[in-house]
């Protein structure tokens, strides 16, 4: 099963971009692509779980907290991916391509991980 993405509103623009430039049918979607603009992140979270989405995000203040509550609540999540701003935007897409192309979804169910992994 192929990966599938949520890119979080305030998610860098030349990421997604660049994703969709390096692979045609990279499959992301933007939280403003899906009617989510101005959601909170427990809306996010769950819409992306209902989904199979991992959600890709900048928030490194509020999202993590709120992905790991939903886990200790026992519901269900897809993962979440999140780039500190300021990363180099190649490596972003460097990283990212790589876990789609290497990785597993079901690796990233109930995980939070923070780029780049290395």
């Amino acid at each position: 099963m192929p990966f599938r993405w949520l890119a979080d509103e305030n998610f860098n623009g030349q990421i997604v971009r660049g994703l969709l430039r390096a692979r045609p049918g990279f499959d992301v979607v933007r939280v403003q692509d899906v009617g989510l603009i101005g959601s909170d992140d427990a809306v996010l979270l769950e819409w992306a779980a209902r989904q199979g989405r991992v959600l890709l995000t900048h928030d490194l203040r509020t999202m993590p907290a709120h992905a790991r509550s939903r886990m200790l609540d026992g519901r269900l999540l897809a993962g979440v991916v999140c780039a500190k701003r300021g990363l180099p935007v190649a490596l972003v897409i460097e990283e990212l391509l790589a876990i789609d192309a290497c990785g597993e979804p079901e690796e990233w169910k109930g995980r939070v991980d923070y780029l780049p992994l290395r």
